[in-house]
């Protein structure tokens, strides 16, 4: 009867074990999606290319600077301006290729020019 509560320093260890678990479960997860998402075809096609960023250019200027802007600082659309420090490539190739944010639309280039708009994206 003596020992019906547990003494503070197991329930702090028992917290901690909790919460580390929690942690590693988070991070599994985290790799796992990104993981599963860099192994899409199309994704990993695109990232296994060298894109060039003249030609990406002229990619931009034929179908994004409408909305972003000729020098991709924004217009209709959001400035582009050093977008690959706020997205990963995936995110870059998501949001061109998926269509989730109207009124930017579904648009999917070739893996050889989305790698050049890539490119071109990382210059900004």
């Amino acid at each position: 009867m003596a020992n019906q509560f547990a003494k503070p320093e197991i329930l702090l260890q028992r917290l901690a074990f909790i919460a580390l678990a929690i942690l590693l479960v988070a991070i599994l997860v985290v790799v796992g999606v990104h993981r599963v998402k860099v192994s899409e075809p199309y994704v990993k096609n695109v990232l296994s290319l060298t894109g060039d960023p003249v030609r990406g250019n002229a990619i931009f200027q034929m179908n994004c600077a409408g909305c972003h802007g000729w020098q991709a600082d924004g217009n209709v659309g959001p400035s582009l301006q050093g977008v690959s420090k706020r997205k990963s490539r995936f995110g870059l190739i998501h949001q061109v290729i998926s269509g989730d944010t109207p009124p930017m639309p579904q648009f999917k280039p070739s893996p050889k020019e989305m790698a050049d708009l890539l490119s071109y994206l990382e210059t900004l």
